[in-house]
C-alpha cells in the first residue's frame, strides 16, 4: 500500500489545520477549498474506498457523520446547512486512497461539486 498525505497528516510528518480529533478519527481543513469551510474526515486506520468498507466499518462510517455533525456546529454553519460528500474511485473523483468525508458549507452551494483539475 502506498504512503499517502493522510498517512503523514496522521503522523503529524507534515502539518494541518486540525479541527477535530479522537482515537479513530481525525478532521482538518482542507488546503484546496471548495468553499469558506472544506474539512476532510478520515479514519486513522487506512481504508482505500468506500467499496473496500465491511460491516464491521459501520460503526466508524456512523463516527464519522457525527463527527462532522459536531464540527458543522462549531463552526456555526449548521443552522444554514452544509454538504457532506464521499467521492469513491476514479470516476467519483477521489484522488487519494484514503477514504475521507467532505465537509462542505459556510456560503450558499451550488447543485454539484466538481472534482479538481
Amino acid at each position: 500500500m502506498t504512503e499517502t498525505v493522510f498517512d503523514k497528516i496522521i503522523r503529524r510528518e507534515i502539518p494541518a489545520d486540525i479541527v477535530f480529533e479522537t482515537d479513530e478519527i481525525i478532521a482538518f481543513r482542507d488546503i484546496h477549498p471548495l468553499a469558506p469551510v472544506h474539512i476532510l474526515i478520515i479514519p486513522k486506520r487506512r481504508i482505500e474506498t468506500i467499496d473496500d468498507l465491511t460491516d464491521d466499518d459501520a460503526g466508524l462510517v456512523g463516527r464519522m457523520i457525527l463527527a462532522a455533525r459536531d464540527i458543522a456546529r462549531d463552526l456555526n454553519i449548521s443552522e444554514k446547512g452544509y454538504k457532506l460528500l464521499f467521492r469513491v474511485g476514479h470516476d467519483g473523483g477521489q484522488e487519494i486512497p484514503h477514504i475521507h468525508l467532505h465537509l462542505i458549507g459556510g456560503a450558499r452551494l451550488s447543485e454539484g461539486i466538481r472534482p479538481a483539475k
